[in-house]
């Protein structure tokens, strides 16, 4: 991934935290130009190359974000951030930062339910949710578990997703 493609990342998701944190919402001013320019940059130092690199980390975040979106599982602002993740990132190092963003959202989550003491209670609608998928039911049926509902507890997943953008930057520059 080029400097610039870095640093125009750092910058988004920086911005992106921030916005989730205090507001608990991504603007689409800042997500929208996000995929444009990782499209635009990709093409311009990557040409054809590029073009295809960015299309298909839009898709691979696309693939994985927009289903839990539709169960009510993400906001969709989370879901046009990783779009704009994405189209700068391209596939792999996309990859890349979705695990690292999975396992540091995980340890993140872990950390505040047993600090609200909801580990319990939340393990128990992980437990609904499966039954729910496993019949073909969406698992929003429980109030707790709908992003949109503001009855359930959730991590404002923009700045986690900015975290593990940051951990995975540094992480490939310090071995690379």
């Amino acid at each position: 991934m080029a400097l610039a493609t870095q640093l125009i990342l750092t910058i988004i998701v920086t911005i992106a935290a921030i916005y989730d944190l205090r507001w608990r919402r991504i603007p689409n001013w800042l997500v929208f130009p996000g995929i444009v320019t990782g499209i635009a940059l990709n093409t311009f130092l990557f040409e054809w190359a590029g073009l295809k690199a960015s299309l298909l980390g839009i898709g691979f975040s696309m693939l994985i974000y927009v289903p839990l979106y539709l169960v009510r599982g993400m906001g969709a602002g989370d879901v046009k951030l990783m779009m704009a993740v994405g189209s700068l990132a391209g596939p792999a190092p996309w990859l890349g930062i979705f695990i690292t963003t999975a396992i540091l959202g995980g340890v993140i989550a872990i950390v505040f339910l047993l600090i609200r003491g909801r580990l319990g209670k939340t393990l128990g609608n992980v437990g609904f949710m499966v039954q729910q998928v496993a019949h073909g039911q969406a698992p929003y049926a429980n109030p707790e578990l709908d992003v949109r509902s503001g009855k359930g507890t959730s991590l404002p997943h923009g700045a986690v997703i900015a975290l593990g953008t940051l951990l995975y930057l540094a992480i490939v520059r310090f071995n690379g």
